[in-house]
């Protein structure tokens, strides 16, 4: 039978993974690249960089039909695009802090235990996981992580204590450090000081900070609305400087780079005000963000480095539209927050010169849960999965490597807080529950939903083809119920995995 990602059956790994297609010739490709650059290398790992960008939207980047055309030019990540791979089907969570976990453990939010963002110092929870990095450090990487945390301020969940040799960020989320401090958003509390002491006093830290592996947090300087329009700027200096010290030496290393923008408020550094088409700060930082990627690369050029390491560029999740006009822009419904298309479906960007052909385009399932294994198969260690926990992720080495290659996922589950909302297989999507957009502004992709929408319970569900029907809007379920088991069905095999030993966690959430 010719392969058909719903009608081909996928091959179970172990009671604790995610069963997987397996592609064979895909596999054999894949196996004798890594080979050959491997014994080119003297059998040493890749080097690895994953850039995460903040509320960037999947349509914002020229190379999946934004960049000029919606007022902000992006040509050094159109120039990354045409030497690797674009997908366009990758999926993160609904909101930032549950894709941040996910990436780093390869676990979706019900297992890892953060299923939205903590703020003002509410405990984290990345205690008791086992990240990519602390993996690749067990393996001799230098590892290092620069920019926005936001996965809790508690000591245990903070960077240095999860596997990172070196931290150099904010340990929470923009908006947190300067939207009191705006008197366009907070006159009641910029001009009340009973109202700002009360503020400054909660149990967050408002300086940016710097740690080393197993110790203390040193501030560096407290984040006022002057500061957090440098601070991109500043820790793109600090991963240039990271990057030119490991061209020196002789081990593998991850860089974990995350931008502070494009999340609300966006106050781009003074060199980029008014510098987009659009002349508004939100696509100001989307050309700051651009030009960051390219001194990433550049810094990896220049060093010697380009060729061994592998770089990922995406963002944690869809717009943020009730900040809107300062949000991204998606051709998908509704926004951050959901579990629409437009919530989670995310751009990103592979690239690896001389192992990953460039110019290619695949829009075979791609999740969050797959960079941990994916990162893992690419450097050799797949070997080093953790197999104490179910892990949701599936390797994706061959996707990416093999020209033309067919995705090793046949799932993607889109989770809501405590409740399962959808799954995807193929063009088809089921969903059960999600964040609706209210009756007004139903079909209007800018319309409130995400964090502000109501809920909506379908009793029987509804099925979209998203090939046909990319906003979601036409339910073909009672037409296509030939679908039953490979949709409903693998529901309720996928709510099983829950079962103890591998029970859901909850660490900060929200009952939906």
């Amino acid at each position: 039978m010719d392969f058909d990602p719903i009608a081909s059956p996928t091959t179970p790994l172990a009671d604790h993974r995610e069963p997987r297609f397996v592609h064979e010739g895909d596999l054999a490709v894949a196996a004798e690249r890594l080979a050959g650059w491997t014994d080119r290398h003297g059998g040493r790992s890749p080097n690895i960089v994953v850039i995460l960008m903040d509320d960037v939207g999947w349509g914002d980047f020229g190379c999946y039909g934004g960049g000029a055309a919606v007022g902000a030019p992006t040509p050094h990540i159109d120039a990354l695009a045409a030497r690797g791979l674009k997908l366009t089907s990758a999926y993160s969570e609904p909101s930032c802090t549950p894709s941040r976990a996910t990436l780093l453990t390869g676990r979706l939010p019900m297992r890892h235990g953060l299923q939205r963002p903590p703020m003002y110092g509410e405990r984290g929870g990345l205690q008791g996981e086992v990240t990519l990095a602390e993996v690749l450090s067990a393996r001799g990487y230098v590892t290092q992580a620069v920019g926005k945390w936001h996965l809790g301020e508690n000591v245990e969940s903070q960077p240095q204590h999860v596997g990172f040799d070196d931290f150099y960020g904010f340990l929470s989320v923009s908006d947190m450090y300067t939207e009191w401090r705006d008197p366009y958003f907070f006159p009641e509390i910029v001009y009340n000081r009973a109202r700002t002491e009360w503020v400054e006093n909660q149990p967050f830290n408002t300086c940016f900070v710097k740690a080393v592996r197993g110790g203390e947090l040193e501030n560096v300087q407290e984040v006022t609305i002057p500061v957090l329009s440098e601070l991109d700027q500043l820790w793109c200096e600090y991963s240039e400087a990271f990057i030119d010290r490991m061209a020196t030496g002789d081990k593998p290393w991850f860089l974990y780079h995350n931008t502070r923008g494009a999340h609300f408020d966006n106050y781009p550094h003074e060199r980029f005000l008014g510098v987009s088409p659009a002349k508004h700060p939100y696509k100001d930082t989307i050309v700051e963000l651009d030009e960051i990627v390219g001194r990433i690369v550049a810094r990896l050029e220049a060093t010697g480095q380009l060729d061994d390491t592998i770089i990922m560029v995406t963002s944690d999740n869809g717009p943020e539209m009730e900040t809107w006009p300062d949000a991204a822009y998606t051709p998908f419904r509704c926004a951050k927050g959901s579990t629409w298309e437009g919530g989670v479906r995310v751009p990103f960007v592979v690239a690896w010169p001389g192992l990953i052909d460039g110019g290619q385009s695949n829009d075979g399932l791609f999740d969050f849960t797959d960079i941990l294994p994916t990162c893992l198969g690419l450097a050799g260690l797949d070997d080093a999965v953790p197999d104490d926990r179910f892990i949701d992720g599936i390797d994706q080495s061959s996707f990416l490597l093999a020209p033309g290659a067919r995705s090793n996922r046949k799932y993607h589950y889109y989770w809501l807080g405590q409740s399962f909302s959808a799954l995807r297989c193929g063009e088809y999507k089921f969903m059960l529950n999600a964040v609706g957009d209210d009756p007004i502004s139903q079909a209007d992709v800018q319309g409130t939903g995400g964090f502000s929408g109501v809920l909506q319970k379908f009793p029987y569900g509804k099925l979209f083809n998203l090939y046909l029907d990319p906003k979601e809007t036409h339910s073909y379920m009672i037409r296509k119920l030939a679908y039953q088991d490979a949709l409903v069905g693998q529901v309720g095999r996928h709510l099983r995995t829950f079962a103890p030993p591998y029970q859901a966690k909850l660490i900060v959430g929200i009952n939906v």
